[in-house]
């Protein structure tokens, strides 16, 4: 290892431990790297001393310039993904959600899902001063995130419900020439004149309708807005809007704590959806699953999406026994307990147990997936559950 590397690497270790004295590098920082490491140490010190003997804690400050300051240096030294992380982490430790009540605050922090799950928790206590620049940073977040769902959301369920509407005699454009072909294996006559050659015989064309104008599938979005669902509320009320937008869908969205709200006809605007929305509260899915069970009109065309980590505070046989007059009724039933980045949730596993033997496993999902997940679900075909997410 040559001196730059060694160097380097001592450097490294130096930013990630802190310089306590028992840190063991003896590396001393300068410019940006103090700078760095300033910024570092005020949200993660805890305790000890830094060199030159002075105190190494974690705050921020009680002041708004200060934290201001901090957000604006974090920007200037680490990149975006990280400047993420370490707002959420400020909020989480130092306890720097009523700061996020001023606009100026606001105006410096570096958008993203988790700081929009936290403006709409607060949206109770929000000054109207401020309810202006926060809509603002949401629906920056908003517009983003519709950029790089919206597209693939679409083309994979419009395709989807091509191939739901499934005819017996397709024109020559709508075969679908690979199951065609896959079921016609058996049917074969050698090609005169090539020795060892031959050609499928299709005695029966697999084909699907295009689908038209009018709509093909009734979608209901049931999404559960306790506190720890924020991220999946986001990301729900964005394909919420998606979905409302195809014309062959028709898309109801409903939230529910232990009351039920109807934001139908909120979803041409995803921002409107989120602000109106009451993150926090208790939970009662049986009374938003009556609710969604009273809306539905055609039950063999219909896709109920529960979102939800499943911890009930209403009756649970009440709901179970829902959820299964649903599927008996032809609903395709989806229940997904989370809808977001965040990895494995915490979720009641009694519950989702219960929902597994009723042939409706519950699983996490990514919004990456989601559109698989509803292509499957109007097609009626197995769902693509995650293995590392799933409960049988």
């Amino acid at each position: 290892m040559t001196g730059t590397e060694q160097d380097e690497r001592l450097r490294r270790w130096r930013l990630v431990l802190g310089g306590d004295s028992a840190d063991g590098t003896g590396c001393a920082l300068a410019g940006k790297d103090a700078a760095m490491d300033g910024a570092l140490t005020a949200l993660y010190g805890s305790g000890g001393n830094q060199q030159g003997g002075r105190d190494r804690s974690a705050g921020l400050g009680a002041s708004a310039p200060s934290v201001a300051r901090w957000l604006g240096d974090i920007r200037t030294y680490f990149p975006s993904s990280v400047v993420q992380v370490m707002q959420r982490d400020a909020i989480d430790r130092l306890g720097l959600s009523t700061l996020l009540l001023e606009p100026e605050m606001l105006e410096a922090v570096e958008a993203d899902v988790h700081l929009v799950g936290t403006l709409l928790s607060l949206n109770k206590v929000m000054p109207e001063t401020t309810k202006e620049t926060a809509r603002a940073v949401v629906r920056k977040v908003v517009d983003d995130l519709e950029k790089r769902l919206a597209t693939r959301t679409r083309s994979t369920l419009t395709g989807a419900l091509d191939r739901s509407a499934k005819i017996n005699r397709p024109r020559h454009r709508d075969i679908d020439w690979d199951r065609t072909i896959r079921a016609n294996l058996k049917n074969y006559l050698p090609i005169p004149g090539k020795e060892g050659a031959y050609t499928v015989v299709p005695e029966r064309l697999i084909g699907y309708g295009r689908a038209s104008q009018s709509v093909k599938k009734d979608v209901v979005l049931c999404i559960d807005q306790s506190g720890s669902m924020a991220a999946s509320v986001v990301y729900a009320s964005v394909f919420g809007a998606v979905l409302a937008s195809m014309r062959s869908i028709a898309t109801r969205l409903v939230v529910f704590d232990t009351a039920v709200v109807d934001l139908t006809d909120q979803l041409d605007d995803p921002v409107d959806v989120l602000f109106g929305t009451q993150l926090g509260g208790g939970t009662d899915i049986n009374r938003a699953l009556a609710y969604c069970q009273s809306q539905i009109t055609r039950p063999a065309d219909t896709v109920v999406v529960l979102i939800s980590d499943l911890y009930e505070g209403g009756i649970r046989d009440e709901m179970l026994k829902r959820v299964a007059a649903m599927k008996a009724s032809g609903v395709q039933f989806v229940t997904l307990l989370a809808l977001s980045d965040e990895g494995t949730p915490a979720y009641d596993r009694e519950h989702a147990a219960a929902l597994a033997a009723l042939g409706a496993p519950a699983f996490a999902c990514t919004p990456d997936l989601f559109p698989e997940v509803m292509a499957a679900a109007i097609e009626k075909r197995p769902l693509p559950i995650p293995d590392m997410a799933t409960h049988q």
